[in-house]
């Protein structure tokens, strides 16, 4: 314990007994476990707060991610979706229409094609052999 062999706990529990006697002895002993309970409590409590702020800076900074990435969806469908533009497109388009339909003039309808039959050539059938 603390890096101590038993002869130099012996020798702290012979100078205690020395200096405080056997009546103070238990009371001091309970104290001291007291503090020493009381400073690992401490130090728990430090150090899951310590673990829960870590947690907390790691949810934030993925908070934070999420934030930037609906921030960039938002702004790319702002974009996309801006009415000034598709406005500006939709009257290129009907210009660009316009234009179309007055430079192309109608076109006369073509003559039908008349198709007709010839019937074919009956074929010519070879004697027939008698046997």
């Amino acid at each position: 314990m603390f890096g101590m062999g038993i002869g130099e706990i012996l020798l702290i529990a012979v100078v205690a007994v020395l200096f405080l006697g056997p009546d103070k002895l238990p009371e001091t002993m309970v104290s001291i476990a007291k503090f020493f309970r009381s400073v690992k409590g401490t130090v728990n409590t430090a150090r899951a707060t310590i673990e829960e702020e870590m947690k907390f800076s790691e949810m934030k900074q993925e908070a934070l991610s999420y934030k930037n990435d609906l921030l960039n969806a938002s702004s790319e469908l702002e974009r996309l979706t801006d009415l000034t533009d598709i406005n500006s497109e939709i009257a290129n388009v009907k210009k660009d229409f316009s234009l179309e339909k007055s430079v192309i003039a109608p076109v006369a309808p073509k003559e039908p094609e008349v198709v007709t039959f010839i019937p074919k050539a009956k074929p010519i059938n070879p004697p027939e052999e008698t046997v």
